[in-house]
């Protein structure tokens, strides 16, 4: 069955225009191609990434948060209790007043006791004002990185100018050294954040039910993004591919320099940020996304193939549903910035 699906899946007509077979994508003299296999590289890459986030939240967030006045509060743990602790996983983080007296007969001490236990326990379980802005700092620290060095790999290529030249000479187009390089530190950035779901910050704390909610996101996002970005790979839409990531990037770093500054209460600063931010994300994310890069991949892939792939609405079936979150996003920045210009 295994071996089944594995033929169906590599079928040529899913990944490339038709009369093409995996045969004519060998590395031959002046072309080198993407391959599929080169994929498996990014699970190291990945724990490398898990190593330089490491040492940069700790030896260098931690400073910077001090230098911006941001104190490490430490917070005291409850004595060691396993039933109250398995009440709190698996029942409730906030019990009512008679199950809170259940409990302190159950444990033999004071409601007094129980409840202290419990304030205890919840404090635990909201992150510190320093762990966020390290958080945020790994996040700005690659998103800046990918965006400098994306534009760096980018800015002398014909198709960065010109939307046409990501198709001329497809599929036979050459991967380059920058564009293998690109595509292993972004996906294997996203495969750090899958591995650290577990410890990174919960985004919504009230209940258990939304906490999973929340965890489920994140992974559903992020396997979105490396399924996207492999599947470019594997297509040889690399040049299409290198454009998303840089758009994307090139906001990202803006909002996390706002999350820095404001865990710091720097508020204009974090104000000023935010303001950049919005205008990088409607440049990037509302005009660029739909009006260049949406039309490369939905509109001029007809001129060089009469017969689409099954890639080709695969592929744009997710971008046209990431360009539906953008608008979401962007309904949703567009308020703040209303409440922030009217309402101060």
């Amino acid at each position: 069955i295994l071996k089944t699906l594995n033929s169906w899946f590599w079928w040529e007509n899913i990944w490339m225009p038709i009369n093409c077979t995996w045969a004519d994508f060998v590395d031959r003299e002046g072309l080198v191609f993407p391959k599929p296999h080169q994929l498996y590289a990014t699970i190291p890459y990945a724990f490398v990434l898990l190593i330089i986030r490491f040492f940069s939240e700790r030896y260098v967030a931690i400073p910077l948060a001090k230098a911006l006045g941001i104190k490490n509060v430490r917070r005291v743990k409850p004595q060691p209790n396993p039933v109250l602790e398995s009440y709190f996983r698996e029942c409730s983080r906030q019990p009512s007043q008679s199950e809170i007296k259940g409990l302190a007969k159950k444990c033999n001490c004071t409601v007094h006791l129980v409840e202290k236990w419990f304030r205890r326990r919840r404090n635990l379980e909201i992150p510190t004002v320093l762990r966020k802005f390290q958080e945020a700092f790994w996040r700005f620290s690659f998103y800046l990185t990918s965006s400098i060095v994306g534009f760096i790999f980018l800015y002398d290529k014909p198709w960065f100018y010109d939307i046409w030249q990501t198709w001329v000479g497809y599929p036979f187009q050459t991967l380059l050294p920058s564009q293998y390089w690109y595509y292993m530190a972004e996906i294997g950035f996203y495969w750090s954040l899958i591995f650290t779901l577990g410890i990174d910050i919960k985004r919504k704390a009230s209940a258990c039910a939304c906490r999973r909610l929340d965890f489920m996101a994140h992974v559903v996002h992020h396997l979105a993004a490396i399924g996207l970005m492999s599947g470019s790979w594997c297509g040889n839409y690399v040049r299409v591919g290198t454009l998303v990531m840089f758009v994307h990037d090139t906001a990202d770093f803006w909002l996390e320099a706002a999350k820095m500054f404001n865990y710091a209460r720097w508020e204009k600063t974090c104000n000023i940020l935010f303001i950049m931010f919005s205008i990088a994300f409607f440049i990037t994310r509302m005009i660029l996304f739909p009006f260049w890069i949406l039309r490369a991949t939905l509109y001029q892939p007809t001129f060089y193939s009469t017969t689409p792939v099954i890639a080709y609405f695969f592929f744009n079936g997710m971008l046209l549903t990431l360009q539906g979150l953008h608008i979401y996003w962007g309904y949703l920045i567009f308020k703040i910035l209303k409440r922030f210009i009217f309402l101060k």
